[in-house]
């Protein structure tokens, strides 16, 4: 039977892919004393763009769930069940703006939005967002986040 987080999965509508691999050299994901940092992930697809210019706050709120998917992804992966997730520590999001762009806390809600569906009260986060001239790939948003996990 699975617990809280795994269960909410089918009633969201969520399949999970397989983990993406890194963009180059680095790991994943690193777990220390009890903390997993996963490394910045951005969405499926690689969608190429600025908000601001070819997206809009919706498309990339859009984006940001759909990063936030890949982020659940791999943190299966790594420890066999989202229920093994204590909680969302911390969220740092990356958005891909033109200069006069003004929502980067509206697109980031989207993978925001997603943790708490997923994980309810333990998906409640600290979080920094950060407007960039450009992006790997030229990815719209990417996102690195720090979970509590049972090891």
């Amino acid at each position: 039977m699975s617990g809280y987080a795994e269960g909410r999965l089918e009633p969201l509508g969520i399949r999970l892919p397989a983990a993406s691999s890194p963009a180059a050299r680095y790991a994943n994901y690193v777990i220390v004393n009890g903390l997993m940092y996963v490394s910045g992930k951005g969405p499926p697809g690689e969608p190429k763009g600025k908000l601001g210019e070819r997206y809009t706050t919706e498309q990339g709120y859009a984006y940001a769930r759909l990063t936030g998917v890949e982020v659940l992804a791999v943190l299966r992966d790594a420890l066999g069940s989202l229920d093994k997730v204590k909680r969302v520590v911390k969220v740092q999001g990356f958005v891909n703006a033109t200069p006069d762009y003004e929502e980067h806390h509206k697109v980031l809600n989207g993978f925001s939005d997603l943790m708490l569906d997923v994980f309810g009260d333990k998906g409640s986060h600290a979080r920094s967002v950060f407007g960039a001239v450009s992006l790997r790939d030229q990815l719209p948003i990417i996102v690195d986040s720090i979970f509590q996990v049972e090891e």
